[in-house]
């Protein structure tokens, strides 16, 4: 299955997929630095084994606005979503992701996993992160989470008592958490954004 990328405000993504029976797709999103964007994206899993594979990440250090909306529709049975999104939130930025993923009465076997993880590099920052199941039947694996924190300080005491400066360390601490989406990326393009994080 290839990994389609869309680096937002360069490229088009698409707003609406239709995967019917067998029928797999490997998205990944990305929200540079430096711009204001939205995205609203709408996946009907309509036939038995269509499989969805979507991550994506966004960086906002200043004063950047991301409004990310995902509406998964699973109508049909033994069909599989994942969903993994990442981001960094810093300044006064905002960054806003509401995703729901919706099982129908005939979806049996279903399986879908909805993450949403955020870092704040400033007090002023902000992040809304609201992950929703709505789920009508009863033979299903879904689970869906959100987490929004600040780099974990006994982390950088560790890598600072090994010699390495603040700002590489938090570099370092910042490439992790991003590591899982990042690495789906070709290397030219992880590069760009390892090198654009504060």
């Amino acid at each position: 299955m290839d990994n389609r990328i869309y680096v937002i405000g360069r490229d088009y993504a698409p707003q609406f997929l239709r995967l019917d029976a067998g029928e797999e797709v490997s998205m990944t999103l990305v929200f540079l630095p430096g711009r204001d964007a939205q995205l609203s994206m709408e996946v009907d899993l309509v036939g038995p084994g269509a499989r969805l594979d979507l991550a994506g990440l966004y960086l906002c250090p200043g004063s950047e606005r991301v409004d990310l909306q995902v509406l998964v529709r699973h109508a049909s049975g033994g069909s599989f979503s994942r969903q993994l999104f990442k981001g960094i939130v810093g300044g006064s930025a905002r960054a806003t992701f509401d995703g729901l993923i919706y099982v129908a009465p005939d979806a049996q076997k279903t399986e879908a996993y909805q993450e949403n993880h955020s870092l704040l590099l400033s007090d002023t920052a902000r992040v809304e992160s609201r992950p929703q199941l709505e789920i009508y039947a009863d033979d299903v694996k879904c689970s869906h989470g959100a987490t929004t924190g600040y780099l974990n300080p006994d982390e950088l005491f560790y890598l600072r008592s090994r010699g390495i400066p603040e700002a590489e360390a938090r570099h370092l601490q910042m490439q992790a958490f991003l590591a899982p989406v990042a690495r789906r990326l070709p290397d030219a393009l992880a590069e760009e954004i390892y090198a654009s994080l504060p």
